[in-house]
């Protein structure tokens, strides 16, 4: 609880319940009486009580005329859109289905890189095959996801590397947790000693 004497100027600085910063200030007054500070007071108590809720991803997709559209994201990058020419496109950019698998690979390979930089690891080249069958019936969704992991070098620690891909797919990685929600999700690891 924040307590304050009428007449300050104190400006309090609390994290709501979806993380964003909430700033509350206020000025003593004549006018400025005890219910106003109980009523501030009940909002902060109901704040606390709310279970915190995630970050936010906003992206907004726009038509780019015929079957193409481009999509911003967070980063302020901008992705294509587009299917081929036999469905009406111009084969000018990604396929949304295949760009959620891209996604996924990703999103653990970021973990991964993330982890191998930590365990100090030894690695040359890292690739992430994902293969994505989709269901005979439409809408057509995943139904069976294989996400290989191929690690090549000449000082490569299997242990500590499986243990990064683990790590990433049963704890780190939100868009692979997404896709277990859906999908059969599988992973394999191959490493290519290169010496």
């Amino acid at each position: 609880m924040v307590k304050t004497e009428l007449g300050q100027n104190p400006s309090v600085s609390l994290k709501n319940a979806a993380s964003s910063r909430v700033s509350w200030s206020w000025v003593g007054s004549s006018g400025f009486t005890s219910g106003i500070v109980g009523s501030i007071y009940c909002i902060f108590s109901i704040h606390k009580k709310q279970k915190r809720m995630g970050k936010t991803n906003h992206v907004t997709t726009k038509w780019m005329g015929k079957m193409a559209f481009e999509s911003t994201n967070p980063s302020g990058r901008i992705v294509r859109i587009d299917t081929a020419e036999d469905d009406g496109g111009e084969n000018s950019g990604y396929r949304p289905k295949a760009l959620m698998l891209s996604s996924m690979a990703g999103c653990t390979g970021l973990d991964v890189a993330s982890l191998m930089k930590k365990m100090k690891l030894d690695v040359d080249d890292f690739t992430i095959e994902v293969v994505g069958e989709l269901s005979d019936a439409h809408p057509q969704t995943y139904e069976k996801v294989t996400m290989e992991y191929h690690f090549y070098g000449d000082n490569l620690n299997e242990k500590k590397l499986q243990k990064a891909i683990d790590l990433s797919f049963e704890k780190y990685c939100g868009v692979s947790e997404m896709f277990k929600k859906f999908a059969d999700v599988k992973i394999a690891s191959f490493f290519h000693h290169t010496s």
